[in-house]
């Protein structure tokens, strides 16, 4: 496994969505296809995906697997991202490093939010 270091590119704070409360935004100007972060994930069972559905973690999953017949948690800031219609990003599931990268699709200016389209990616959520 190759080393992964956090993201200096990116914080945390009160999501400019009325209700959504935290998101995810740039610390610093990125780049149209930047890589904004990678997030390592947490590949659950079955069995954990049941108990996963009693609580407030059931709104931070990911489809997982090849065939989508998974679920996975993704560490760092990676399951704080928000929806959008209109995102300025976009995440790449790698399954063979067991991870999601997170890219940018647009000039990203400081202190935006960052975005993504859950159901619109190389490889859907």
């Amino acid at each position: 496994m190759s080393q992964l270091t956090p993201s200096n590119k990116i914080y945390m704070a009160k999501s400019s969505i009325d209700g959504a409360g935290r998101g995810v935004f740039a610390r610093v100007n990125i780049h149209e296809g930047e890589i904004i972060e990678e997030s390592p994930i947490v590949d659950l069972s079955n069995e954990d995906f049941g108990s996963l559905k009693e609580t407030i973690l059931i709104n931070y999953y990911f489809s997982w697997g090849e065939t989508y017949d998974q679920v996975a948690v993704a560490l760092g800031y990676g399951s704080l991202f928000n929806n959008s219609e209109s995102p300025n990003a976009k995440f790449i599931k790698r399954f063979d490093r067991q991870l999601i990268e997170f890219v940018s699709i647009h000039e990203i200016e400081k202190d935006q939010e960052i975005f993504i389209n859950y159901g619109d990616s190389e490889n859907s959520k």
